[in-house]
């Protein structure tokens, strides 16, 4: 004798139809979160760019205190890199005439950030000591 006995009419499990509807529900949930996810990923990634570009301008503002001029290279500041903390991006810099320069930020070919086409550079315009995010403001965004 059989101690389980299975109920008569309807066999135990999911329909085909129930699995077609849940895979449906999985399938557009995906759809909407992953390219959200993504563009997460690539905005918390400029943090890294901000970062350099920041430790630059103290440096260069720390270089300018004891020289009286900006520096025309970036080996010459202490704790300044051509790669950010992280290296997601490459850090280059150009004098704007004796007063001021550029520092740009560009995602490394290959890299994590080298899909984010919107913020792929990141610049920062200084004359003077006072600085503004030049063309890509809007990447800086928090």
């Amino acid at each position: 004798m059989n101690s389980k006995r299975s109920k008569p009419g309807r066999p135990s499990g999911f329909t085909l139809v129930e699995l077609c509807i849940a895979a449906g529900v999985v399938a557009v949930l995906a759809a909407v979160a992953l390219p959200s996810y993504r563009g997460h990923l690539l905005h918390a990634g400029r943090v890294d760019a901000v970062a350099a570009l920041t430790r630059l301008q103290a440096a260069q503002e720390q270089h300018r205190s004891a020289h009286g001029l900006y520096a025309a290279q970036l080996g010459v500041l202490r704790g300044v890199g051509t790669v950010s903390p992280e290296g997601r991006y490459t850090v280059s810099m150009a004098l704007n005439g004796p007063d001021g320069y550029r520092a740009t930020a560009t995602a490394r070919a290959g890299g994590p950030q080298a899909d984010d086409r919107e913020c792929s550079e990141l610049t920062l315009d200084v004359v003077q000591g006072f600085s503004t995010p030049g063309p890509s403001a809007r990447c800086w965004r928090r």
